[in-house]
């Protein structure tokens, strides 16, 4: 398959005055397109850190990040922006909807702050997924109004509505009781199945185990790497990780 993402030899540093911190480690890392990988390790790993860099919230120290052959690690800031609404797509723990949006307001956003999208493209586009995810007889209402699941989903839709290159979640089940967790993994296997590349932050083995690649990183550096299903015995490295 191609290779969609590549890290070369990526370091972060971030520093506070005189005091520096090495959040990654020379991590060196290819995703292929239409891969599902979960990233596991203990807080203060560099789990986040790998995320935003992958997401172009954040520059790395050094070393080289790809995404479908753009160099995100080489681009100035106006060229990261855009690049970032074009093809990149966020879920996250929290939601971070607007609240005084409706929900067909909060999917439609990102299309409309693109130049050239017409209104109803984008809303025949956001129709269709509110429709997919089970959310359109929820269109006018606002954030407030939903469940913890529906406002994810509302969030993935969100994050879809772009056609993103990359999906990067980060922890997306959790806020979510473990129904709605389960109905949200659904929702990314799905997703995957249909050829959206994803990436996945997450502390719970059991959301881990959908992807079909589990990455464990600990202190900045990647230390294993396995195939996703086997609920225990991800549990159980993570156990290792954290004990040694």
């Amino acid at each position: 398959m191609t290779a969609l993402v590549r890290l070369v030899n990526v370091e972060k540093i971030y520093k506070t005055g005189a005091v520096a911190f090495t959040a990654l480690r020379g991590v060196s890392l290819e995703l292929a397109e239409g891969d599902f990988v979960a990233v596991m390790g203990p807080s203060g790993s560099g789990k986040s850190t790998l995320l935003h860099l992958l997401g172009g919230l954040d520059r790395p120290s050094a070393g080289r990040i790809e995404v479908r052959d753009a160099v995100l690690s080489a681009m100035n800031e106006t060229a990261l922006a855009k690049f970032r609404r074009t093809h990149i797509g966020f879920i996250f723990q929290f939601f971070n909807l607007i609240d005084n949006l409706t929900v067909q307001a909060n999917i439609e956003l990102p299309a409309l702050l693109q130049s050239g999208r017409e209104r109803k493209a984008v809303r025949q586009r956001a129709n269709a997924l509110m429709e997919r995810l089970g959310i359109l007889d929820q269109a006018r209402k606002h954030p407030w109004e939903l469940s913890g699941g529906q406002q994810q989903r509302v969030a993935i839709a969100r994050a879809l509505i772009n056609q993103p290159t990359l999906l990067l979640a980060d922890e997306p089940t959790g806020n979510l009781d473990s129904k709605s967790g389960q109905e949200v993994l659904h929702i990314l296997r799905e997703c995957n199945a249909q050829g959206q590349t994803i990436l996945m932050v997450t502390h719970d083995a059991s959301a881990a185990a959908q992807a079909k690649h589990v990455i464990f990183i600990r202190d900045g550096r990647l230390v294993e790497e396995m195939p996703g299903v086997d609920v225990q015995r991800i549990a159980q490295f993570m156990i290792t990780l954290t004990e040694t």
